[in-house]
């Protein structure tokens, strides 16, 4: 029971402070992790895959053993395991971030929109129109919401304070280091192979329950046949699902860093509108009542089979 209370205590912390704006933990770990690779990697992408699973080692798993060493502390371990997973959450991040793009499109204010969405997405966002606005902004609510909220409440039942500290670092760090380019080609793979292994059986319980949440036939279709066409084998589930499940059409061609990329089309139906951020957001709300009342009732069961 008390998983499920930490869990919710958690949730709540995020609803009710969202991020902190000053001091962020994950804003010094970025900072180490810079200078990890700065060492590491060098100028011009110089190190190989060996530097990087070194400087992976370096930046995660002594931030995790202290995790655990303090989770693991009488009184006050339970109270510290809960700040972790309100650290490592960004479920009202999402709303702060979601919910102006989809007002200014509304509003039919397209720069606002263009500018709002350019601060979460890593796609170059200056001429896209209403429907490139919507999708991107889609994109992330789905993704993200995996990322930022499921899998980090996975880890955290999973194996409490160090596996949500495990996982939010791994995570952090593929988003850092694991592009396919000429810097981190090579450096930055262990980063992001260790970020797939992480996020591999979240994603998949994810497109599950946004498959449940929606049109469930068309979701499960969606994800069956289009997923193994994205180039990650986590998001690809993710967003194939959550796109079948609103009965949108996410993917399709985007420009990232001067280069243009032709995605696969994932989901089917109208291209998304500022409604759709909105479903897609209330999708992942839903999504979190869902895990924890099937958390709840687990440890429910397991408390009357040892009664």
């Amino acid at each position: 029971m008390s998983v499920a209370l930490s869990c919710l205590a958690g949730i709540a912390l995020d609803a009710l402070l969202g991020e902190p704006r000053r001091g962020h933990p994950l804003a010094a770990f970025g900072k180490l992790a810079d200078r990890l690779e700065h060492h590491f990697n060098g100028p011009g992408g110089r190190g190989w895959r060996s530097h990087g699973v070194t400087a992976w080692c370096l930046a995660v798993l002594p931030l995790t053993g202290l995790a655990w060493l303090l989770g693991s502390l009488p009184t006050v371990g339970w109270l510290v395991e809960i700040c972790l997973l309100y650290m490592a959450l960004g479920l009202r991040s999402l709303g702060d971030h979601l919910l102006p793009v989809a007002r200014a499109l509304r509003q039919g204010d397209l720069a606002e929109a263009r500018q709002r969405v350019g601060f979460i997405v890593s796609r170059d966002t200056r001429e896209l129109d209403e429907q490139g606005v919507a999708r991107a902004a889609t994109e992330s609510a789905l993704e993200n919401g995996s990322d930022a909220v499921f899998a980090a409440l996975f880890w955290f039942v999973l194996a409490g304070a160090p596996g949500v500290v495990l996982y939010r670092l791994s995570n952090t760090l593929d988003a850092m280091w694991g592009y396919r380019n000429e810097r981190f080609e090579r450096f930055g793979w262990a980063a992001a192979r260790f970020d797939d292994g992480l996020n591999f059986i979240p994603a998949r319980l994810v497109a599950l329950t946004y498959a449940l949440l929606g049109q469930t036939h068309r979701a499960w279709r969606c994800w069956r046949t289009q997923a193994p066409l994205w180039d990650s084998p986590n998001a690809g589930p993710v967003m194939a699902a959550g796109a079948g499940a609103l009965g949108v059409a996410l993917g399709g061609s985007a420009v990232y860093h001067g280069e243009l990329h032709h995605r696969p089309v994932l989901g089917e139906g109208e291209a998304p509108q500022a409604r759709d951020i909105e479903r897609a957001l209330d999708m992942v709300w839903a999504g979190v009542g869902l895990w924890l009342l099937v958390l709840l009732l687990a440890l429910l069961l397991r408390g009357w089979m040892h009664a």
